[in-house]
């Protein structure tokens, strides 16, 4: 299967190839960003089909992060995700930016529970706490920092994420220490190419998780009246 891997949710454009029946990851790009995916995007993704010497039509599958993140980044990759898709008659699918983030660390220890956190700004976060094996304990929600510092807390647990590093800080001062701390500004884009490649066709469409309502809303008292 040959899988194409897009992520604008976050800090960065990314997107990859992986080939999962020729040597694994064909081809990958990622440009660290907080603002201008829908510019980057699809001149990104046309040099990486050049490296991976495909074009979109022999791709069988196309993932996407679909959030949470950025509403504007979430967006701009669903958005190409379904139209390359729908343009090759392939199918898409999506996947959680948190689960991308815990993805490869359950795969290198599947015993230490994986807390995944991305910062939701005001003192909230995006979470999602793994157990053992990669089971869910909680589905992903925004709370507030506390709360994924007592999620840590409890036992020894990798903490991923944006959010990652002010989580470890808030275990410091209570004298606690996680196993592991991964605070990268993006999910590793080969780690949701290799996700995508095994999730079940029709049982995650490429909606965006939002999580929150949006920051910006209308402005009533301005609006002109209606004749």
């Amino acid at each position: 299967m040959r899988v194409l891997a897009i992520d604008t949710a976050l800090a960065a454009c990314s997107a990859a190839v992986l080939d999962t029946d020729d040597g694994g990851i064909v081809a990958s790009q990622s440009l660290p960003m907080t603002r201008g995916h829908a510019e980057a995007l699809m001149p990104l993704l046309v040099r990486l089909m050049q490296d991976a010497g495909m074009a979109f039509r022999d791709i069988d599958r196309v993932v996407v992060t679909t959030g949470p993140g950025s509403f504007t980044g979430l967006r701009v990759g669903i958005a190409a995700a379904r139209g390359i898709a729908l343009a090759a008659g392939k199918p898409a699918v999506g996947l959680s930016t948190l689960a991308a983030y815990a993805a490869p660390h359950m795969a290198a220890d599947e015993t230490v529970p994986v807390v995944a956190a991305i910062d939701a700004r005001h003192a909230h976060v995006y979470l999602q706490v793994f157990g053992p094996g990669g089971r869910t304990h909680t589905l992903p929600r925004l709370s507030p920092l506390a709360e994924a510092v007592r999620a840590a807390a409890a036992v020894r647990s990798c903490i991923v994420g944006s959010a990652a590093q002010s989580v470890a800080a808030a275990l410091s001062e209570i004298d606690a220490k996680p196993a592991v701390v991964d605070a990268r500004a993006a999910p590793d884009i080969t780690w949701v190419a290799r996700m995508g490649a095994v999730v079940p066709e029709g049982k995650s469409p490429p909606k965006p998780q939002y999580l929150r309502a949006p920051d910006a809303q209308p402005q009533n008292a301005a609006r002109l009246p209606r004749r």
